[in-house]
């Protein structure tokens, strides 16, 4: 099989690398690439691509994540979070090829009181959602045998992203307010890597599927949790409502994901959050004391 990894310097991206030198993915031929190599943005660039590539599989790591810039960059939004994910939908559908697209919990307002499954309404409080939303859409609409992954709270040991921003701070400040009120469930990238593998090589019913690790917690208690494993001691994290915490976008104050469908069509294990965030901080503490 020949797979397609668009936005592979990302977090996920990067993920999926490694998994990919792995048993029983090393027999299978990649393409990573990111913005410089394929510019997924441009059809033509896409068309000779296809045109040079056999692909059957392509995995869309790559999206317009600034949850706050968005508001202020509808259109460059719109550009790589839905409009790029159609070129590839239309290219894959004409080639006979399906597309992974990587989606997020930010597609519904947050105001449930149980975990979103699948089918519940959609109802995007922000630009970055809307766009997600709009992208999922077109990649259904232009190639239906694909296959949207909706994911929460992503971090690895790769780019910034909570945990390693939670270190920093923790290490360079006596005190920090951190949001109690937003709940979710964190997704070590490592983790989302592995489903989003097994799904792109097996045999998978398209449509929309859900995946985060497993548990449920605020910001506040990933942050205690972080500090914990990190052993930082030397910072008090006090609990704030996010009424303090005002930003540009508008963040869902519940956006735990059920997982009972990708665990039972497709047989996906979702690993306990802690679990995977003490994993995650050995591999930092392990890449710092390998500078």
């Amino acid at each position: 099989m020949k797979l397609l990894v668009t936005g592979s310097n990302g977090q996920l991206g990067h993920e999926i690398q490694k998994v990919a030198k792995q048993a029983p993915y090393a027999d299978h031929t990649f393409y990573f690439t990111d913005v410089k190599e394929l510019d997924i943005c441009d059809e033509e660039a896409l068309h000779q691509f296809f045109m040079t590539h056999e692909v059957d599989v392509i995995i869309n790591c790559a999206a317009y994540t600034a949850v706050d810039k968005a508001e202020a960059e509808p259109e460059l939004c719109e550009r790589i979070n839905r409009i790029a994910p159609q070129n590839l939908a239309q290219v894959a559908q004409a080639n006979g090829a399906r597309v992974i697209q990587i989606s997020t919990d930010y597609v519904f307002d947050g105001t449930n009181y149980r975990p979103y499954t699948e089918d519940d309404p959609t109802s995007p409080r922000s630009v970055y959602g809307r766009t997600k939303l709009a992208g999922e859409e077109a990649v259904l609409n232009f190639c239906p045998l694909s296959t949207i992954i909706r994911t929460a709270w992503l971090y690895s040991v790769h780019g910034t992203n909570f945990v390693k921003t939670m270190i920093r701070l923790g290490k360079t400040h006596q005190a920090l307010n951190v949001v109690v009120d937003q709940i979710g469930t964190p997704t070590y990238a490592g983790d989302l890597a592995l489903a989003v593998m097994k799904m792109a090589v097996g045999t998978v019913q398209p449509g929309i599927y859900h995946y985060t690790d497993e548990g449920v917690c605020s910001w506040y208690d990933f942050t205690l949790a972080i500090h914990e494993m990190a052993h930082i001691t030397d910072c008090v994290v006090t609990p704030i409502p996010g009424s303090q915490y005002p930003t540009p976008a508008a963040r869902p104050h519940y956006s735990v994901l059920d997982k009972q469908k990708i665990r039972s069509v497709n047989g996906i294990t979702t690993p306990y959050w802690r679990d995977s965030l003490r994993k995650c901080i050995a591999e930092l503490n392990e890449q710092e004391t390998n500078k």
